[in-house]
């Protein structure tokens, strides 16, 4: 595989802008650090977050877009300026993996999957449990058959964050819905597809007195079951209870929490329901220690390379439609 000569287009504090930064600086075999840019005055905004750019070329997003040797830009910026960067990127034929779940705009990111997909450039986003291992193998065996029908997926994704943080959400229709509640959408979507009904229950707890939407919940309904997402920004102990519940006419597969911080990584914990006994139980593992954003970026590297990408550009965009859907936005 040809080494990627990439850029970076800003960070913010919170994505996961540095996370895939620091992550391609420990890939030299696999991507050629070109430059990186600070644009919406990041730099003054998260000074913290430049440190790790340090001793890099900086450029501006207009040398970046115009160099020809640049194969590919990872679009990080703050979520609101996402598909307005992204767009630029798309145009100047290069191509991308931007953070989930886009801009706010539903037209914008139209046009973006249509330039995409005009030009035939990769388009990758960064919906971080699509490298889970744990649901990476789940959802083989659900490909393959092995746990029968599945009728019903319930998803949690929840913590607890400080009230500037809850504040920001103002930003997006739905709030957490559309922040983190977008992660669960796409599990479920990637499994059940689009559903007949689509019933968004997001509101506010008030805590704080703030009005925004910090409990993210909406329902699906299909025509041989019910799945929901839910995604809380108040929860106490809400990260170990970030869950996925994936229930099979031969089988249940509970992954509970999805991940677990360690200082080299994640590991996931779950166990497996295959039988009718009224008191079955299945046996707690986890897996091994991973870190989720390697295989997210050579995964982009190798779609760069000529990889098909089952993700398709038609499986994105109806995916940002849900979401928007989901956070009670019509489309």
């Amino acid at each position: 595989m040809k080494t990627i000569k990439v850029a970076q287009i800003g960070t913010s504090n919170n994505s996961h802008g540095n996370d895939i930064w620091n992550t391609i600086k420990k890939m030299p075999d696999v991507f050629e650090i070109v430059g990186y840019a600070f644009p919406e005055n990041e730099r003054l905004k998260f000074p913290n977050r430049a440190k790790d750019f340090l001793g890099y070329c900086e450029m501006s997003v207009e040398d970046i877009l115009a160099d020809p040797n640049i194969d590919a830009v990872l679009v990080e910026t703050e979520e609101v300026y996402l598909t307005k960067y992204a767009l630029m990127v798309a145009r100047a034929g290069k191509h991308l993996h931007m953070e989930k779940p886009g801009g706010r705009e539903v037209d914008e990111f139209r046009e973006l999957v249509r330039i995409m997909k005009e030009k035939k450039l990769v388009f990758s986003l960064g919906y971080m449990y699509r490298f889970n291992p744990k649901i990476v193998e789940v959802l083989e065996r659900i490909e393959r058959g092995e746990l029968g029908k599945i009728f019903s997926i319930e998803a949690h994704m929840d913590c607890k964050h400080p009230k500037v943080m809850r504040e920001w959400l103002a930003n997006f229709p739905g709030g957490m819905m559309f922040f983190l509640g977008c992660h669960l959408i796409d599990l479920i979507y990637r499994i059940k597809g689009e559903p007949c009904e689509v019933i968004p229950l997001n509101c506010s707890s008030g805590i704080d007195g703030l009005n925004t939407c910090d409990i993210g919940m909406v329902v699906y309904k299909y025509s041989d079951g019910v799945c929901f997402a839910k995604t809380c920004d108040n929860e106490l102990g809400g990260f170990m209870r970030r869950q996925l519940v994936i229930c099979g006419e031969k089988g249940t597969v509970e992954i509970r929490p999805i991940e677990v911080l360690v200082n080299s990584g994640q590991y996931t914990v779950y166990k497996e329901c295959a039988s009718d006994a009224w008191c079955a139980e299945g046996e707690l593992q986890n897996t091994e220690v991973y870190n989720r954003y390697i295989p997210m970026m050579q995964n982009f590297a190798e779609l760069v390379c000529g990889k098909e990408n089952p993700y398709t550009y038609d499986y994105e965009l109806g995916l940002y439609e849900l979401i928007l859907k989901s956070c009670g936005k019509e489309v």
